[in-house]
């Protein structure tokens, strides 16, 4: 063997992979095919939610693993990667108060507010019902995190190549795997496949994944109106049954970008798209249905000041994660637009795949849950 694993994608989830399974001990050749600090796939730009607004035990399990680690990587690197601002949660309290009885449960720190405290509270933002804050929440420093996993993964003794396309994967047996690049062919006990909106067309032959739809998304930055303001991070979902909801497309995630402004934008309801042909243009009918969220919903920022972004979403159709091993082959895909705070700890699933530690049945590629995560 040349290494124990080989990586393919050098986004979050992969370099979360590299990392665990360098602390293992493991040598680890991870490969990119972009540049560093790309942003054509999901894992770029500066900030994510954190947020633990999840009924379902695997989720919640995960979430408060992801943190722990998170903490733990920023201590080693020395780079901050939480910001605990707190996230509030609104909308469909029906939903809301299942998550309230898990974190019960579970000792999460959460509590609901009515919606005139809320308003006193953060006075650029509108809410109709109670809502659900959950205090050690807040938002990732994205960019950043990726800098502390590979800082990390590499001072244990992986090895990033970026710019560096894999062409083929030839699988031998159980336990050995031929990767391909243009200029080298390396061989590996393992290889860990976590390349976003490009899975199914490097892998979608091999193995039995659920059916990936790669969409185009297309949040926005506002500038807020007063920069005095206090911003938790939010997730927002539409109350059922409500008709002034009717023109939403998904719930509304969002929060402050320092520097950058209020972000905030639909959930995977953008078009259909191949990820080597984007646009990278804003969808106008859906950019205009979130500029009428922003004046109705954000009367802090200025809707007029829309700086649309692009990103892709890899969903499955429940958005439950794929996170499977299929002879030498480990694969992590079909994040959903909801997996980058969970982004150390399917590191540590990624890993313990490799080793031969199942993972949760949810996630699996057979046996798929039906019911979909706050």
């Amino acid at each position: 063997m040349d290494v124990d694993v080989v990586v393919i994608g050098g986004g979050a989830m992969g370099s979360a992979a590299a990392w665990q399974l360098s602390l293992k001990g493991k040598s680890v050749r991870l490969f990119e095919q972009f540049d560093e600090g790309h942003r054509l796939g999901a894992s770029h730009g500066a900030t994510r939610n954190f947020n633990t607004a999840y009924p379902e035990d695997d989720y919640l399990s995960l979430v408060s693993e992801a943190r722990n680690l998170w903490d733990a990587l920023a201590e080693e690197t020395g780079i901050p990667l939480l910001d605990l601002v707190g996230l509030a949660n609104h909308g469909n309290v029906a939903r809301l108060r299942e998550v309230r009885s898990a974190h019960e449960l579970r000792g999460i720190d959460s509590y609901f507010i009515s919606a005139k405290e809320a308003q006193d509270r953060w006075q650029g933002m509108a809410f109709r019902g109670d809502v659900l804050f959950v205090p050690e929440a807040g938002r990732v420093r994205a960019a950043d995190a990726l800098r502390a996993l590979r800082a990390s993964a590499e001072a244990h003794g992986a090895r990033f190549e970026y710019s560096t396309p894999v062409r083929d994967i030839r699988v031998l047996g159980e336990d050995r795997a031929v990767v391909v690049t243009d200029t080298q062919e390396i061989t590996a006990q393992r290889v860990v496949i976590t390349v976003g909106a490009w899975t199914s067309k490097l892998i979608g032959s091999r193995v039995h994944l659920p059916r990936l739809v790669v969409t185009q998304e297309q949040p926005a930055h506002f500038t807020a109106i007063d920069g005095s303001l206090s911003w938790p991070s939010f997730n927002h979902a539409p109350d059922p049954g409500e008709p002034r909801d009717d023109y939403w497309y998904s719930p509304v995630y969002g929060m402050l970008t320092p520097g950058e402004g209020i972000k905030a934008g639909w959930h995977g309801v953008g078009p259909v798209m191949d990820p080597d042909a984007r646009t990278f243009t804003a969808e106008p009918v859906l950019f205009e249905a979130l500029l009428r969220y922003v004046r109705e919903w954000l009367p802090g920022v200025d809707a007029e000041s829309a700086a649309p972004i692009s990103c892709t979403y890899t969903s499955t159709e429940n958005e439950d994660f794929v996170l499977d091993r299929f002879g030498p082959l480990v694969v992590g895909a079909g994040f959903s637009g909801h997996g980058f705070k969970f982004t150390p700890a399917i590191g540590r699933v990624l890993a313990d795949l490799a080793d031969g530690v199942g993972a949760p049945r949810r996630f699996l590629a057979s046996g798929r849950s039906q019911h979909p995560p706050a």
